[in-house]
């Protein structure tokens, strides 16, 4: 499916921790992705690609298969290589890939934000990569127990990484607006002096033994 421009940048002002709560799934990703960079955020497709621990010619073969609107989602079996960098990065780029998120490592960080193009890893490691096995690409994956399938809707910000079915990401939109309607409502009133207590109606889980010297 294509994600309406509009789309994106409403997802990303819900953010990550909205869209997953509002999805009623288990559809974030462990939180040793963090972005690589200070400010990265994307918004695509996924293209799931997968390739052997040390090995990115299979990424070389998503750059290739990847196009607009599209992000590469890689499983490196979390080994702390330097599977992309900089060149990467602009071949990436020049397709109109929006970002990667990746199980393994990855280098060049200062020169990726200067792209402005989005890194979420689970590690930063310069160690080289060989070139041998060509991976998978497009075939369904698995993430630190995370299935991602071709065409799922990869939202990922300094939150963390949500990774919505296609075929739920109607539904997840619209609960994620009520969701976040809902918030307003009580930050207004906890504004204005509420408790949290009160406001979520925690009460009735039941009071705390308090010190009665006090």
């Amino acid at each position: 499916m294509s994600i309406p421009d509009q789309d994106t940048q409403e997802l990303l002002t819900l953010g990550t921790a909205t869209l997953y709560e509002a999805s009623g799934l288990d559809c974030f990703l462990d939180a040793a992705f963090r972005p690589a960079w200070d400010g990265a955020q994307v918004v695509g497709r996924a293209v799931p690609v997968s390739a052997q621990i040390g090995d990115n010619l299979a990424l070389h073969h998503g750059i290739e298969a990847a196009g607009p609107g599209d992000v590469l989602v890689v499983d490196g079996g979390g080994a702390p290589f330097g599977y992309w960098g900089e060149v990467m990065g602009v071949a990436a780029q020049a397709r109109g890939i929006r970002g990667l998120v990746i199980d393994g490592g990855v280098r060049d960080t200062q020169q990726l934000a200067a792209l402005g193009f989005p890194v979420f890893s689970t590690a930063i490691s310069i160690r080289g990569t060989i070139k041998q096995w060509p991976g998978t690409v497009g075939l369904a994956i698995t993430l630190r127990g995370r299935v991602v399938r071709r065409g799922d809707i990869v939202v990922a910000d300094r939150d963390g990484i949500v990774v919505l079915p296609a075929a739920e990401y109607d539904r997840i939109l619209d609960a994620s607006r009520s969701r976040a309607e809902k918030e307003e409502s009580f930050m207004d009133r906890l504004r204005s002096g509420e408790t949290t207590l009160d406001v979520y109606d925690f009460r009735p889980l039941g009071s705390p033994i308090r010190d009665p010297a006090r």
